[in-house]
C-alpha cells in the first residue's frame, strides 16, 4: 500500500473490478470521498458509505462497485494522471471527454471535486486527479 491514498483506492477498485468483487473497502480521507461520490454520480459506483470499525480511532470508506444484470463491472481501466512527483493542471477548454463519452475524467477545482463535464459546464479547470473507463 502506498502513501498515496488516492492512487491506493483507484488501484483498489480497479483490482476489484478484475477479480469480480464486488465491495472495496479502504481508509477514508477527505479527498478519496468525493472522488468516490463523483465516481458514484457516473454510475461506476453503486454505494458509497463512510464507518468507523467497532473499537477503531481511524474511519473507512466502504464502496460497491456498479454491477449490471449480466455481472459486467461498469469500471474497466483507472489510471491516475496527476500523481505527487508530477502534477497535471488543465483549464476548463481543455478538459476533453474520455471514452466517446463512456468515461469520466476526475478534476480537482477550486470549487471542489467534479467529473470533467461539470467542471465544463461551470467553466472550472484545476488538477486533473484520474480518468475512469
Amino acid at each position: 500500500m502506498s502513501l498515496d491514498r488516492t492512487a491506493n483506492m483507484l488501484s483498489s477498485i480497479k483490482n476489484a473490478a478484475m477479480a469480480k468483487k464486488q465491495v472495496v473497502e479502504i481508509f477514508y480521507s477527505k479527498e478519496c470521498e468525493s472522488i468516490a461520490k463523483v465516481l458514484e454520480k457516473k454510475g461506476f459506483l453503486s454505494e458509497v458509505k463512510v464507518f468507523k470499525p467497532a473499537d477503531k480511532s481511524y474511519k473507512m470508506l466502504h464502496l460497491e462497485l456498479y454491477v449490471d444484470q449480466d455481472g459486467n463491472y461498469s469500471v474497466t481501466d483507472v489510471k491516475r494522471i496527476s500523481k505527487p512527483g508530477r502534477r497535471v493542471y488543465k483549464p476548463a477548454k481543455e478538459i476533453h471527454p474520455i471514452a466517446a463519452g463512456f468515461g469520466t475524467v476526475v478534476v480537482s477545482t477550486s470549487r471542489g471535486i467534479f467529473s470533467g463535464e461539470e467542471a465544463r459546464k461551470r467553466k472550472l479547470g484545476g488538477e486533473v486527479i484520474c480518468e475512469v473507463r
